[in-house]
């Protein structure tokens, strides 16, 4: 078994269920200004990442280049659209998942949610889900808070400031997207977890070289708490 003093998780498609809508509307964005990328394409090289910077990576992965006023504008357009989307949006969490978090902080482990979201979209979910900072997590950390998003372990070494814990290896960082596994691993995490229930498949996962992948983030259960 596992001993860590605090799990760090992304999201969606980690801990909220919203049916990739992100990253449909972030294809749709793009593709209305002629494009024609899958959303393969787009998971593949714009998952976890923050949403400006993701636009930026699929164009240049696209035709080799990117027009730096387009991808702002184009980012202008994926706000407006993801606002519209969420309205009408059910969001949930996996199941089983809330229940994971409540025992992991009943067992002493503190519990982060990290997201490439700017805090408005973040909390819009939260609040959709009825979640709230103190009971289903201790701290929400976003893209608006730290400089550097992933990989960079920014957003990882800001929770463990704000949650007073000092030791890398006593971190667990899980998400369902490469970027999530090396965000962990450039943190010194301890633990780095990839789940299949979002961005990227098992091979996918697997070639970020983390410690387990899973089928569901309530396998965590066995694997960092007493049966």
């Amino acid at each position: 078994m596992h001993t860590i003093k605090l799990a760090v998780f992304d999201m969606a498609g980690t801990v909220v269920n919203e049916d990739n809508v992100v990253y449909k509307t972030l294809q749709r964005a793009i593709n209305e200004r002629g494009f024609q990328v899958t959303l393969d394409f787009v998971l593949e090289h714009g998952a976890g990442k923050e949403k400006h910077q993701a636009i930026k990576d699929i164009i240049k992965a696209d035709i080799g280049s990117v027009d730096t006023d387009m991808a702002a504008s184009i980012f202008e357009d994926f706000k407006v659209l993801l606002g519209k989307a969420y309205e009408q949006l059910e969001v949930d969490s996996y199941d089983g998942v809330e229940d994971l978090l409540l025992a992991l902080k009943e067992n002493g482990i503190k519990v982060a949610l990290n997201t490439g979201y700017d805090t408005q979209t973040a909390q819009l979910l939260l609040d959709k889900m009825d979640w709230v900072e103190g009971k289903q997590y201790d701290v929400l950390v976003t893209a608006d808070d730290v400089v550097l998003g992933r990989p960079n372990p920014d957003m990882i070494v800001k929770a463990m400031m704000k949650l007073n814990v000092q030791q890398e290896e006593l971190v667990l960082k899980a998400g369902d997207s490469i970027i999530d596994i090396e965000e962990g691993k450039n943190a010194n995490c301890g633990i780095t977890i990839g789940v299949t229930t979002g961005a990227h498949t098992r091979q996918q996962l697997l070639s970020a070289n983390p410690t387990h992948v899973l089928d569901s983030l309530t396998e965590l259960k066995q694997l960092l708490l007493p049966s």
